[in-house]
């Protein structure tokens, strides 16, 4: 099965990277970048054959990714329109409905809408995926496996979830790289060396994520195990919650999601 990337930044790189590894064959990856540093950045690293433009490529491919930012899918998808019969599009870009991109392709439904993560960039992101409804069972498991060479995968079933999920897991990794700086800042104003605090905030982070993830606990259940009565975890605890953390976290997120669904009204309308 041939596919072609449309766009070659950092989701692209991750995705084709993780194909590769997981023994798809380089000469059935194709990239379109109008950037020429990109384009050899890309052959020069995979051994993949990337153009300028689209035309022989997404004719000869049976999936399509689009890998562009949000403000260029318009135009891209309206120079691909021509060229599609019976590929499969799934498009990353962030905040794109569906119903918008179907539009700009005059009508073609065959649309699998993708929210990955940066840490696809190591392998360990998670995406959440939507089929329009002309999407066939055996193109959902494509675009599935496609997905799965950089993480795991989520199948959401109602599209408007998607503004939730870009909130959560999209921008979730900005909140933790937060938090992160915030044990590391505390760590060098308590004395530690600056390398030794940014050790322990990412190894804390790397080890409590596994152990989260290994036993299927709620996170509720595994913060009472480390909180003592009476201990240092529980005065910290206490802190937080007397400044409300909890429930700030919670709201932050719900702008974050307020804010996608304006991105996806502001980027869709109609002219």
């Amino acid at each position: 099965m041939k596919l072609v990337f449309v766009g070659g930044g950092n989701m692209a790189t991750a995705m084709i990277g993780g194909l590769l590894q997981c023994r798809y064959a380089r000469d059935d990856i194709g990239v379109v970048e109008v950037d020429a540093d990109a384009r050899h950045r890309l052959t020069a690293r995979f051994g993949v054959h990337a153009d300028a433009a689209a035309d022989v490529s997404a004719r000869q491919s049976q999936v399509v990714v689009l890998a562009v930012k949000p403000q260029q899918l318009r135009k891209v998808a309206e120079d691909l329109q021509p060229l599609l019969a019976q590929q499969l599009v799934i498009s990353i870009a962030a905040g794109i409905r569906t119903d918008d991109l179907a539009r700009w392709l005059r009508g073609y439904t065959r649309i699998v809408r993708v929210m990955p993560n940066t840490p696809a960039l190591v392998s360990a992101g998670i995406s959440a995926l939507y089929a329009m409804p002309a999407v066939t069972a055996a193109e959902r498991q494509t675009a599935e496996s496609l997905l799965q060479a950089v993480g795991s995968t989520l199948w959401v079933q109602d599209e408007g979830l998607m503004d939730a999920v870009t909130a959560l897991s999209g921008s979730g990794p900005a909140y933790v790289f937060y938090f992160m700086e915030a044990l590391e800042q505390a760590g060098r104003e308590l004395g530690l060396a600056a390398e030794d605090a940014r050790r322990l905030s990412v190894e804390t982070f790397v080890g409590a994520s596994k152990l989260a993830g290994a036993g299927g606990e709620d996170p509720a259940v595994l913060r009472a195990r480390v909180t003592s009565k009476g201990g240092t975890t529980e005065r910290a605890l206490l802190g937080m919650q007397s400044a409300d953390l909890k429930q700030r976290i919670v709201d932050a997120v719900k702008l974050a999601a307020a804010r996608s669904r304006e991105l996806g009204e502001e980027l869709g309308r109609a002219d």
